[in-house]
């Protein structure tokens, strides 16, 4: 890592750091169902919640005009009041307000390393990406809420993952960025581990778009029974009858969703030991091996915990430590296959 780079990965670590917070609260947002609080999007009018009771109640109000309160939450025991709107306000509104700390945290750097020429011509190509990247993550965030606020309440599951799936893309590519520069050194590749790596980093992604599929349809609180779903069957009667394809039952299925979700992780928990087994084949040097051990051992903890997930009904603090231990296997992933590939 040259000495000059040591800023510049600092910040790149940072917007990591902040992408992390953001998917985490993200999460919370979505398990405590308070992600169509916020009716509207304004850059920098919703920065700051309502300051006094009257601005309070005026957002209150505007939330009553849409189907979340009319079809669900007028008809909740005890009422739903303004002080349980406020409750669901602050997720919505403290994940809005990562995302616009890692704009500033973003941007304004940037401009600063620009005069200061502290960036080469790669990593200014490589940050407008991620510029680009941060920006049209902001717009699937609001795609994704705005389909819950016209008929059905509830966000669209393909918005949900689409949203998800990219923050996780837009971190590791953040992650991978500040790599290149902590180690700008090229060398000989094992061009059959990297490949098999890929193949990794792939089935990951796709694991983690079935992820936010579970997500949104809330299809982890049902066949709640591990290793084999209800009644005894490794693919539910269900599966089959919920939709009139199984195209359509293993994307929009509630069983289906999940049968491919649990099937899956066997896939990829199988790719990284692969991956692992054939590696010892290789003279390999530290970093390598500590990515490729720190990998596997975290995705046996994260099969791990989806199964426990999956068995107690996803209570709110098991599915965020399963949604945090997935940023650390993607960080893994990421690493190990930075350092098969340069």
């Amino acid at each position: 890592m040259k000495k000059e780079n040591k800023a510049v990965i600092i910040w790149l670590f940072s917007g990591c750091l902040l992408i992390f917070l953001m998917v985490i609260v993200g999460g919370i947002t979505r398990l405590t169902n308070s992600g169509l609080s916020m009716t509207d999007w304004h850059l920098g009018k919703d920065t700051f919640p309502p300051l006094t009771e009257a601005k309070w109640q005026e957002a209150f109000e505007h939330y009553k005009q849409f189907p979340e309160y009319q079809k669900i939450n007028q008809f909740k025991d005890g009422g739903f009041s303004i002080s349980d709107y406020k409750q669901i306000y602050f997720w919505e509104w403290f994940h809005r307000f990562i995302a616009r700390i890692l704009g500033i945290v973003f941007i304004i750097p940037f401009v600063w390393f620009l005069i200061k020429k502290k960036l080469d011509k790669p990593t200014i190509k490589k940050s407008i990406i991620l510029l680009g990247m941060g920006a049209l993550q902001g717009f699937f965030g609001w795609f994704m809420v705005k389909s819950g606020l016209i008929n059905d309440p509830d966000v669209s599951h393909f918005r949900l993952a689409l949203h998800l799936t990219f923050a996780f893309i837009t971190f590791a590519y953040t992650l991978w960025v500040a790599l290149d520069l902590i180690y700008p050194v090229k060398r000989n590749v094992e061009k059959s581990l990297r490949n098999i790596a890929r193949y990794a980093l792939f089935f990951l992604l796709i694991q983690i778009i079935y992820g936010g599929f579970v997500a949104g349809l809330n299809a982890g609180l049902i066949h709640n029974h591990w290793p084999l779903m209800s009644d005894g069957q490794f693919i539910h009667d269900s599966v089959f009858l919920e939709q009139d394809n199984l195209l359509l039952s293993f994307t929009e299925g509630k069983s289906g969703v999940q049968f491919i979700h649990r099937t899956l992780a066997y896939v990829v928990v199988g790719i990284m030991l692969y991956l692992y087994f054939k590696s010892r084949k290789f003279n390999l040097d530290f970093n390598q091996k500590k990515g490729i051990q720190t990998l596997v051992f975290l995705v046996f903890v994260q099969f791990a915990l989806g199964v426990f997930t999956l068995l107690y009904g996803v209570p709110l603090w098991l599915g965020l430590i399963h949604q945090i231990n997935a940023f650390f296997l993607l960080s893994a992933m990421t690493y190990s296959l930075h350092r098969l590939s340069k």
